[in-house]
């Protein structure tokens, strides 16, 4: 049974409501999230409650956990809106579903190793990357620029690693080196191979950074890891980030770009 891998949604329901359209076209019935389910949007709470129904598990990214705790390192912009979601979950007049978006945050993993029956290895499931689980971002140029981060990270996978975080769709393998979706061949799949290690960024549902607007995901089979991207509505997601002051207008501007 093919599980749907998601990331970085970061309160753009308009992406995650096609993405949720796609993979039930495609009837895939399992779900799993990588976390940042909220931050930078101006719909976290309707994205909590998708997830919430629609995903069997989510862990926790570094967006998550400013809203329940504190940001970490975050910029002027990303802090402010890391305040203003906080503001939509306390500013819930029912207290019941306040404290279950609370409880949802709260009860967020921070990395999961599960194997699925048709699948031959486990897979290590992370935010950000396998040494540093919500905030080490594993960016395409570290392949070249750090390799003994590279090595350090891959020390941590035994065969299959998958995450987000950097909003950067590809395949780390442990050479090092990194393939973009579209130099995978035909299907943009990666093939599992004996033997070698990969981390498997899925890319970003609500806010893409690799010059494609177009909301990420993958697809894991037994034998493979499919990309796939989902066309969205990204002037309305845009337009609603205007609306709110609290949202810098460039969180708006880089919807169009994918950057």
């Amino acid at each position: 049974m093919p599980t749907a891998v998601i990331s970085d949604i970061h309160g753009n329901a308009e992406a995650l409501k096609r993405v949720l359209e796609d993979i039930n076209r495609r009837k895939i019935e399992r779900i799993i999230c990588l976390g940042d389910v909220v931050g930078y949007g101006p719909e976290p709470l309707e994205c909590v409650d998708l997830v919430k129904r629609h995903c069997a598990w989510s862990l926790m990214g570094n967006h998550d956990f400013a809203v329940l705790y504190e940001p970490t390192n975050f910029n002027a912009g990303a802090e402010s809106a890391a305040f203003w979601t906080r503001d939509q979950f306390d500013q819930e007049t029912d207290a019941k579903l306040r404290a279950d978006r609370y409880d949802f945050l709260g009860r967020l993993r921070v990395r999961i190793v599960e194997q699925q029956p048709e699948m031959a290895f486990p897979i290590l499931a992370v935010h950000g990357s396998p040494r540093r689980p919500i905030n080490e971002y594993i960016f395409p140029d570290d392949v070249n620029n750090a390799p003994d981060k590279m090595e350090a990270i891959f020390d941590r996978v035994t065969t299959i690693a998958i995450c987000g975080h950097t909003h950067v769709p590809g395949v780390f393998t442990g050479e090092p080196d990194f393939y973009p979706p579209d130099e995978l061949g035909s299907g943009n799949r990666y093939e599992f191979r004996a033997n070698e290690k990969a981390v498997i960024n899925v890319g970003s549902v609500g806010q893409p950074r690799d010059q494609d607007p177009r909301a990420s995901y993958v697809i894991l089979h037994a034998t493979a890891a499919e990309f796939v991207r989902v066309e969205y509505d990204v002037e309305k997601t845009a337009s609603k980030i205007r609306q709110i002051p609290q949202l810098p207008a460039w969180l708006a501007d880089r919807l169009y770009e994918g950057r």
